[in-house]
């Protein structure tokens, strides 16, 4: 077993902590002391700054996640703060800044709504950004699934074509900057058309509204079709979406805003001739350490706009951040900082 280092003998004994004691509504966001956790060998404790909050978190509350969840819980997939304890040798040290998410946090282990989270070393990502918590605090989850997705799935380069379904999510949005970063011409949908002026304020080169069909949208612009496209609606607009890439182009299905995950009796002559279908569902380590600095750094510049809806202060307020991301009124990211 390895020594850990630790920031000192300053940690309390408890912190405070949303817990969900049972599925239910926003009553059952309930602020508790409970014991600080203590940090097994292998894991780091990180001392939360800020946390976004999803719609993943939602669904926990209302008891609608799968059998991994379990109740009590503190919920929170994704969290920033700093290093409080650590081994030894993971190359972390006490006061060092990390972002963490996924991999079961907020699941099958308590998360990120806590003065205090535990998690393995390897879903830690260290950086150094004089960015405000609520800046770095947007980021982890979405940036994570826009980059992998962009990356793993499709592989994207500069000079091509991208159209993103469900545009208007935070994923969607994250994924925008990117691939405009990265030098690619960017589609993407609403399905409102109030808020198609959203999408080319935040850089979008060609916003579409979405009535469920597309192909015939996508190709009065470019007749062969997109190069890529990144699927966040979900599998009832699957085959429509798959009609909109050129042949030897790709869908990526990365997630299912409108709930739909699967699909009856599915045959694979739905995929157009020459068109790849993959999918990303990956974890922290696909956001390398030099990529995050990488996004930091061009936040800073001003070259990625982070998608941030509205930032709340305290635990107090996390379920007003819920309410307000169950309402899905508001564009981009909801972000609780703990103000020291």
């Amino acid at each position: 077993m390895s020594q850990g280092t630790a920031a000192g003998d300053s940690v309390p004994a408890t912190m405070r902590a949303v817990v969900v004691t049972r599925p239910g509504g926003l009553d059952a966001l309930e602020i508790q002391d409970v014991p600080v956790p203590v940090r097994k060998p292998g894991w780091v404790r990180i001392r939360v700054k800020a946390f976004g909050v999803n719609e993943s978190e939602v669904t926990t509350r209302k008891g609608e996640s799968d059998a991994e969840v379990t109740y009590p819980r503190v919920p929170g997939i994704e969290g920033v703060g700093v290093v409080d304890e650590a081994d030894e040798n993971s190359g972390l040290r006490p006061g060092q800044q990390v972002a963490t998410m996924m991999g079961g946090m907020g699941r099958s282990y308590d998360g990120a709504y806590a003065e205090y989270v535990t998690v393995p070393a390897a879903q830690v990502i260290p950086f150094e950004t004089s960015l405000p918590w609520e800046v770095v605090g947007a980021l982890p989850e979405m940036f994570q699934t826009a980059y992998g997705s962009l990356t793993t799935g499709l592989d994207l380069k500069a000079g091509q074509t991208l159209l993103i379904r469900g545009g208007t999510s935070t994923v969607g949005l994250s994924a925008a900057t990117i691939a405009k970063d990265l030098g690619a011409t960017v589609l993407s949908t609403t399905r409102s058309p109030g808020r198609a002026g959203e999408l080319t304020a935040v850089g979008i080169d060609h916003p579409l509204v979405d009535d469920g069909t597309l192909a015939d949208q996508v190709r009065a612009l470019l007749p062969d079709g997109v190069d890529a496209a990144l699927e966040l609606v979900g599998c009832s607009v699957l085959a429509d979406t798959l009609s909109t890439v050129r042949r030897h182009g790709t869908v990526c299905f990365t997630g299912a805003l409108a709930g739909q995950w699967t699909i009856p009796d599915f045959s694979p002559f739905m995929i157009p001739g020459g068109v790849r279908l993959t999918s990303y569902g990956g974890q922290a380590a696909d956001l390398p350490a030099d990529v995050f600095a990488h996004q930091l750094q061009a936040i800073a510049a001003g070259r990625l706009n982070v998608p941030v809806a509205k930032v709340y202060h305290g635990l107090e307020q996390v379920r007003d951040a819920q309410a307000d991301v169950e309402s899905g009124t508001t564009l981009g990211k909801h972000v609780v900082v703990l103000d020291d």
